[in-house]
């Protein structure tokens, strides 16, 4: 007989890293795990502080809070138990503490501190205050915010290990306030507090180049308040306000997100936050404004992984260089011993370039660190900055810099690794390996298109492209939650356009743009799909249902996004290098696909809430716009009249050609213009994350296991080979000679790694087929080539696994189903679909292995088509060309298009005649010594 099963809870709210929750009803999600074979849920208790409430029904995910709301600063224990519709029940979970980390309306009187004479913008300064203890204390909370980055000591220890607080937001609307538990670090009598501030995101500079300048405002601000409870019943709060003290001194000198940090230990103030401490030299705090921040909802930024240095070495300029091994976020911290004055530089870099950091891709951003030692042994840490980099190069070292010395410490908010991927092919596991390091990277306080340069900026468009596969890699919910909330008011602010970044700070102008302005409906969709968060609609609706408006009002009568500017698909490797918005792709077919793809996600969302005439007047719109979109654009055979990778895939997977005889033809179409490019990419931002699936769902896998495996640039994997341990910005960031590219793009993009989302649901068969993953679908596809693949997700309901691995013709299945829920299984042999419960499941099914293609001989004579669909062939081709016409072999690579019924001999008719004959020899001793035929079918 099974063991009964075991409950935990796994989330308050969007949080399972802190007890504290930002609302008085959170929301609550447990977990059950048990032997039992399609167990579910029949009913649930939850108990509090020994109160139960039944909860009948599977609920587990995101449930409403069945208790009276939490009082503001309250602390209450918390836990539950499960039973099964098999009459099985579980014991009480292990007990959680759940906090109310919020002040009630009015509560906060804490104002904004500042120095009173700063001598520079974004000038570093300390705060103090001493304040006394008088009784046992109950319960001490802190709750602080910043307009810029800060860290709170008490008595002389920081109050957490978060760094970069409180985070980047819309700091004129809504600013985050952390809550943290400080009773610990309370003593009786006298006691201090200190907040060091520095600029942050709040006092930087904005902007491209010469035009960059302070935004929000020119220097930094914090503000708390301590809440302390006694045994008496007694409550006490130290706010920030008169009678505070400010220096504008101490270690740090300067530091900026993108300039560094320059500190001066020698200049350090010991006992600056402790008691007793001769402040007599401080002046009065400037006392400012009192802005009542909101309750964090999202994890804050930590350190989540340190590497250490794999090599080292002079460079032609004498610096020495280090390398870490990884492209990463965050910064390097030095423990060393050295004499006091001794002052080190550290500069950083994402590549080197003949043994120099080349730090083009970094434009204006310093990204230098400055520090002067103390005298003796000491261990520091830039504090209040990060870069990306993977190489740093150390200046002032006296003597040989010892590798040992250094370690780069990885930044990111602290989002749970929920999702992993493997397979056969080790190159699409280093993209993947590649991918969660770019998604790691960039997801620092809110999502950014890269950490490098001087930009770092919330770009809507790389988000909406890549929220699905930021799902399917971490537990996201929380975070993009806080980041939509931001978008709503920058939203709002400028009569329901979306900015192109949020917070909106670029300084460009904002204009109604296909895509990057749809991470309006895409992502709260997303997070509804990936989590079942209904939350989040309910929170977004009215951004969503806003933006589809306003495009619907320029689309007009005929339905049709026409005109105004767009990104188009941004960076579609044949747009030229200065004009990355002339993609293949016509702007207005992505606009007005877009367009269908917000209004249907719209109806949708407004069925889930309940608004009946919503969805139906979205539906209706989501109608004509496919109907328009179809007379305009596409013909009755299933040519788009813009001909082009992105076209076909968008209107195969938003599911605008509803007929499935045109959707297979536009699969068939968008196979043979993937072969002629070469199976080489050739979509953009837009294009990229659906591609793949176009071609699955219309069963042209074999074009589908060629682009993916395709390792020549443009393609997913040339990075990769050339070392790349994060995804690009642009295809050719890095050239075939190890040259950065002349446009100075970045080494770290998340946007091009959105086909990660693809290797889980599609190549390992892991995806959520009801919302929340409450239902799952399994159904793999066993592309050619490769000989397994697994993909793995902590779900909101558990662990999933979908995998498979090939023997000969027979394909084995393995599936995980978490308790109290249940899969749809489609196996990649035809058969029909069926339906299973929880628990372990495997299938065997026979599917043939595609026959060889066999061995032609290899002449000038032989058909384009022919040898681009033999992978063999190609590559002996290219080796006979590259030895006897390398600017010809340079045109194979770049522009040949490869059509059934076209001779190589008339692609290079102009090459000498004593070369065609020379290459005509050797292709013909190359098909005598090539192995026996593995090429995949065209």
């Amino acid at each position: 007989m099974p063991a009964a099963p075991r409950v935990t809870i796994t989330k308050l709210e969007h949080r399972a890293d802190s007890p504290f929750v930002p609302t008085a009803v959170p929301r609550l999600s447990w977990v059950t795990e048990t032997q039992a074979i399609e167990w579910r849920q029949a009913w649930a208790e939850v108990e509090l502080d020994g109160r139960p409430a039944r909860i009948d029904g599977d609920a587990s995910v995101l449930v409403a809070w069945p208790f009276a709301p939490l009082l503001p600063g309250e602390e209450r224990r918390l836990r539950v138990r499960v039973g099964g519709t098999d009459g099985s029940a579980s014991d009480w979970s292990e007990p959680c503490t759940v906090s109310a980390g919020l002040l009630a309306p009015g509560e906060w009187i804490a104002s904004l501190l500042a120095l009173p004479h700063p001598e520079r913008q974004g000038q570093p300064g300390l705060l103090r205050a001493e304040f006394d203890i008088v009784g046992p204390v109950v319960h001490a909370t802190l709750h602080a915010t910043a307009h810029g980055v800060y860290q709170v000591e008490v008595n002389g220890e920081a109050v957490d290990d978060e760094t970069l607080k409180p985070g980047w937001t819309a700091y004129q609307w809504r600013v985050i306030q952390d809550t943290t538990d400080v009773t610990a670090l309370l003593r009786p009598g006298r006691n201090a507090i200190g907040i060091q501030l520095t600029a942050g995101w709040f006092a930087e500079r904005y902007g491209f180049g010469a035009d960059a300048k302070p935004f929000y405002g020119p220097q930094p601000s914090a503000a708390l308040q301590l809440v302390v409870r006694y045994a008496d019943g007694r409550t006490e709060t130290i706010a920030t306000g008169p009678g505070w003290k400010a220096l504008a001194g101490g270690p740090v000198i300067s530091a900026g997100i993108y300039g560094g940090q320059h500190e001066d230990a020698t200049r350090s103030l010991p006992g600056w936050s402790e008691p007793g401490f001769d402040d007599g030299g401080w002046q009065a705090a400037e006392v400012g404004e009192t802005v009542v921040p909101v309750p964090r909802s999202a994890p804050p930024v930590r350190a989540i992984a340190e590497l250490p240095v794999v090599a080292t070495w002079v460079a032609p300029s004498g610096v020495t260089v280090l390398d870490f091994g990884q492209n990463l976020a965050g910064r390097v911290r030095i423990e060393a011993s050295l004499p006091a004055g001794t002052t080190i530089t550290l500069r950083h870099a994402e590549v080197v370039h003949e043994g120099e950091l080349d730090r083009s891709s970094q434009r204006g951003a310093a990204a230098t660190d400055v520090f002067t030692a103390p005298g003796g042994s000491f261990v520091w840490e830039p504090r209040f900055t990060f870069h990306g980099f993977r190489y740093a190069s150390v200046e002032g070292w006296p003597g040989a810099v010892p590798a040992e010395a250094f370690t780069a410490v990885a930044l990111s908010s602290d989002l749970e690794r929920t999702g992993s991927f493997r397979s056969s092919h080790p190159l699409v596991n280093r993209l993947h390996d590649a991918v969660v390091w770019s998604t790691r990277s960039n997801f620092v306080s809110l999502p950014t298109d890269c950490p490098q340069r001087d930009e770092r900026l919330g770009w809507t468009g790389d988000i909406s492209m890549f929220a699905p596969t930021a799902t399917a890699l971490l537990d996201v919910d929380g975070f993009l939650a806080s980041w939509l909330a931001d978008l709503a008011l920058e939203q709002r602010a400028i009569d329901g356009t979306v900015p192109f970044v949020v917070p909106n700070v670029s300084g460009v102008f904002v204009t109604p743009t296909a895509a990057w302005g749809d991470a309006a409906t895409i992502v709260p969709w997303t997070l509804y799909e990936r989590y079942g968060d209904v939350g989040v609609l309910e929170a977004q609706y009215g951004s969503m249902t806003t933006w589809v408006d306003l495009v619907a009002g320029i689309a007009g009568e005929n339905h049709l996004w026409e005109g105004g500017f767009q990104f188009a698909d941004w960076l579609d490797p044949t747009a030229p290098a200065d004009f990355p918005t002339d993609a293949k792709a016509d702007k207005e077919v992505v606009a007005t696909a877009f367009l269908f793809r917000s209004a249907d996600i719209v109806a949708q969302a407004a069925a889930v809430l309940g608004r009946e005439d919503d969805a139906d007047r979205y539906r209706r719109l989501a109608d004509e716009v496919r109907a328009a979109f179809l007379r305009e654009y596409v013909s009755a055979s299933g040519r788009i009249v813009s001909d082009a990778q992105t076209s076909y895939a968008l209107a195969i997977v938003f599911g605008l050609v509803p007929d499935e005889e045109r959707r297979l033809a536009m699969g068939r179409r968008l196979a043979k213009l993937v072969r002629v490019n070469g199976y080489r990419i050739g979509t953009g931002f837009v294009g990229t994350p659906f591609v793949l699936e176009a071609l699955a769902v219309t069963g042209e896998w074999a074009a589908a296991a060629r682009l993916l495996t395709a390792t020549e640039c443009p393609s997913w994997l040339y990075p990769i080979t050339m070392g790349a341990t994060t995804t690009w910005e642009a295809w050719d960031a890095l050239l075939p000679d190890g040259t950065p590219s002349p446009a100075s793009t970045s080494f770290n993009h998340y946007a091009f790694g959105a086909v990660a989302d693809w290797l889980h649901r599609g190549l390992a068969g892991l995806a959520a087929a009801e919302p929340g993953y409450r239902v799952l679908r399994i159904a793999p596809v066993p592309l050619p080539g490769f000989d397994s693949a697994e993909a793995s997700l902590r779900t909101p309901y558990g662990r999933a696994v979908s995998g498979w691995r090939r023997h000969g013709d027979l394909l084995h299945v393995h599936a995980v189903v978490p308790a109290n829920t249940r899969a749809t299984v489609s196996l990649p042999d035809g058969s029909r679909p069926f339906e299973v419960g929880s628990g372990e499941h495997d299938w065997t099914v026979r599917i043939p292995l595609p026959a060889p293609r066999p061995r032609q001989k290899l002449s000038l004579e032989t058909p384009l088509g022919e040898i681009i669909d033999d992978p063999v062939a190609y590559a002996s081709v290219l080796e006979v060309f590259d030895r006897h016409a390398p600017q010809a072999a340079r045109t194979l690579r770049t522009h040949t298009r490869w059509e059934d019924g076209l001779p190589l001999s008339v692609e290079f008719f102009i090459l000498p005649k004593a070369v065609q004959r020379a290459i005509d020899a050797d292709l013909a001793a190359a098909t005598a010594a090539a192995p026996a035929p593995q090429g995949l079918p065209a």
